[in-house]
């Protein structure tokens, strides 16, 4: 299948005119979004604490953590996203995938509604 790309938008969480569009990865295997630290500056994002997350070579590496308001096909949730370094992809992680109600269909590779439930 390939990698999953989308186009969306980061923005401040508190002040929406703050935005960038935005090329992802889609990576299920990805808990949070991943954005630069470039764009985290440019859209004013408050550090809210730091978090450790292995990368795909094994290593363990500490990123910055914030909110941020992301629209993905039109939707749009806040969510938390790791603040790394400019080297490193943007991700769309599963928990904002999840937030946003979609889920990457197998056989397309396109993002489509997630069956949500209340159980």
């Amino acid at each position: 299948m390939g990698y999953v790309r989308v186009r969306g938008i980061v923005a401040n969480p508190f002040d929406h005119s703050l935005k960038v569009d935005l090329e992802f990865i889609v990576d299920t295997g990805a808990i949070y979004t991943v954005i630069p630290k470039s764009v985290a500056e440019r859209l004013r994002l408050k550090v809210t604490g730091r978090r450790r997350f292995k990368i795909a070579n094994g290593d363990i590496v500490e990123y910055p953590v914030s909110e941020a308001y992301i629209i993905i096909n039109g939707e749009g949730v806040t969510s938390l996203v790791a603040i790394a370094d400019e080297k490193t992809p943007l991700l769309l992680g599963v928990t904002t995938l999840e937030l946003l109600g979609l889920r990457v269909d197998p056989v397309t590779g396109k993002l489509t509604p997630l069956e949500l439930m209340i159980l």
